[in-house]
């Protein structure tokens, strides 16, 4: 008799919406815990160390007197620092150069690879792809053997050449040269991204423009380019964000080098030595906050654009 009234509770509208509901609420909760991991790390290792870095950021510590509660002096002696404000303009000239020189490589192989051009294609990609897989560390250390001015084999090449005594290590040509190691890492990574952007292009598009006689050029500039601007846009800020955190490069030039990259070469550079070298972990966590303001700034810009160029298709 129970049997029979639970089916015909369940059998009726109200009831079967009453059970999917509740189907659903319980559902909803199992999904929280493939949730939990993810919220757990982001609060540890993200939220409760950007709150300290802000809480530490107010005091300053003194040799005599202490820790004492100053408010934003610690910022305003950041925001009024000439060594902080050069570094982030020197990012922002070697993002100015590196990220389109890199994207441009970056685009012109994955069209390459996107039109068939090359025979074993997926070969190709992969090492490409290698060097983003080799550590930032160890790629700069072999770069720096590779720059050296003495015994490093492109140095003997430029002597070779004519260009005697070439120092890729010298004030005029670091950042040149860490702008060449940068790209290096990073091209295979970039162009992975925009050849699965190609692809993603309708095959209809592309066909129409053959049978228009459309010289192969142009379907990749007029056609194909124009489709990929979303993943371009979203490669330009991820650059960005990058050069604005660039250390790894620099600072592993700067223990074979140390004459060539300065306390400040970069923000991060100069926050790691404020810390470290100079014992001011107070004004290091205020410089960090600012340049952490500065990221989120490009972030939503990025979103931003992002966001008017999808409204506008």
């Amino acid at each position: 008799m129970a049997d029979t009234l639970t089916r015909a509770a369940r059998s009726h509208p109200a009831a079967r919406g009453r059970l999917g509901a509740s189907w659903v609420q319980r559902r909803d909760r199992r999904g929280v815990w493939f949730v939990v991991p993810f919220l757990l790390g982001f609060l540890l290792f993200m939220l409760v160390p950007l709150g300290y870095a802000v809480y530490t950021s107010l005091y300053t510590y003194r040799i005599i007197g202490g820790t004492s509660f100053t408010g934003a002096a610690n910022y305003t002696q950041t925001l009024q620092s000439g060594e902080f404000w050069s570094g982030v303009i020197r990012v922002i000239i070697f993002a100015a150069i590196q990220i389109p020189v890199m994207l441009a490589i970056a685009f012109f192989f994955a069209a390459v690879f996107d039109l068939g051009l090359v025979r074993y294609g997926k070969v190709f990609r992969t090492l490409f792809f290698i060097p983003f897989a080799v550590p930032s560390v160890v790629g700069a250390v072999m770069w720096y053997f590779m720059l050296e001015p003495q015994f490093g084999p492109v140095a003997r090449l430029a002597d070779t050449l004519g260009f005697q005594g070439t120092n890729f290590f010298s004030p005029n040509l670091v950042l040149p040269s860490i702008i060449l190691i940068v790209i290096w890492e990073w091209t295979g990574y970039n162009m992975i991204i925009l050849y699965t952007a190609l692809r993603a292009v309708p095959r209809d598009v592309v066909e129409a423009a053959i049978l228009d006689r459309a010289p192969l050029w142009r379907i990749v500039l007029r056609v194909k380019l124009p489709m990929v601007r979303p993943a371009i846009v979203m490669l330009v800020f991820i650059n960005m964000i990058g050069a604005l955190q660039l250390f790894t490069e620099p600072y592993m030039i700067y223990n074979f080098e140390n004459q060539a990259i300065s306390y400040s070469y970069t923000p991060t550079i100069y926050i790691y030595n404020t810390a470290t070298a100079g014992g001011q972990y107070n004004l290091a966590a205020a410089a960090a906050v600012i340049l952490g303001i500065i990221i989120v700034v490009i972030s939503a810009g990025s979103l931003l654009l992002r966001g008017r160029g999808g409204g506008s298709r």
